[in-house]
Parts: C-alpha cells; structure tokens; sequence
C-alpha cells in the first residue's frame, strides 16, 4: 500500500517538473523573441545576485524599472521602511506593502549576492559588524539591488562594479 502512495507522489512530482520545464521553455523563448526584453534581461543579469529567475521576475513585474526614483522603486518592490508610530508610541522601521513576488525573488538575489559578491558581501558584514540582524542586512542589499536594477535600465548599461 505505502509504495503505490509513493508512486503517486513520484509521478505527480514529474508532471510538476515537466510543466516547469515547459514554462521556463516558453518564458526563455517569450523574452527571446522580444529585443527589448533581451537586452533588458541582459542588462538585469549583469548585477551580482540577479539570476534567471529574479531577472524574469522585475521583467514582468516591474515595468516601471528605469522610469522612476529609486526611492518610488524601493517602494513599489516593498523594500522601503516606513516607520511605525502612533501617538506616543513609535516603534520601528518596517517595510510593508509593495510586490511581493519582486521582494522575494529581491531577497534570494540578495542571499547570492552577500555570499558571492565582494562589494555586497562587505556591505553585508559592515551593517552585521553594526549589530544590525541578519535579516535586516539582506533586506538592504535587495533594495541596493532594485536601486541598481533601476539605475541599469535607466542608463541602459550594464552594472560596472
């Protein structure tokens, strides 16, 4: 009984990856019919960090990229804290709000760029070495990302480090 339960599982599983597959096919072949979106995808992909899948996400979930301040970009990806308070009470920084699909796909870029990327990993030991949290630090490094992301687009120029 328990291995027909596993071979459902199994089979399940490789239906899955074989619509996955098929996806990340079309998505690839999408962007690759589309000059704009190849450079743009190139152009994304020059950032430490930012892989296929963080590349693909600011591509269709962030049309507004290059075309607005870095501190609205910050915003609209839910990167930028706002402050918590009320009456007397304040407490702290939060960030809320925004996409939340950028901010994760941000925050995974963000993990590779602290491990791999000599500036963003010294900016990381830096706010850590500060007593900031882990978490805290690679929040910050996604949002220099989105920011970076932003100025690329805008400037049309890949990331010079």
């Amino acid at each position: 009984m328990r291995d027909h339960g596993l071979a459902d599982i199994e089979a399940v599983l490789a239906c899955l990856d074989a619509r996955i597959a098929f996806w990340d096919a079309e998505i690839k072949d999408q962007i690759a019919r589309s000059e704009t979106l190849a450079h743009a995808e190139q152009r994304l992909r020059s950032i430490p960090g930012i892989g296929p899948v963080a590349a693909t996400t600011l591509l269709a979930r962030m049309p507004e990229l290059g075309q607005r301040s870095p501190k609205t970009i910050a915003a609209l990806a839910g990167l930028a804290p706002f402050t918590v308070q009320s009456g007397q009470w304040k407490g702290r920084d939060r960030i809320q709000g925004g996409r939340k699909r950028v901010r994760d796909a941000l925050y995974m870029a963000a993990v590779s760029a602290a491990r791999a990327a000599p500036r963003f990993k010294a900016f990381y030991q830096a706010l850590r070495d500060a007593g900031k949290p882990p978490k805290l630090a690679l929040v910050a490094i996604a949002r220099k990302l989105i920011t970076i992301a932003n100025a690329v687009l805008r400037d049309d120029k890949a990331f010079q480090p």
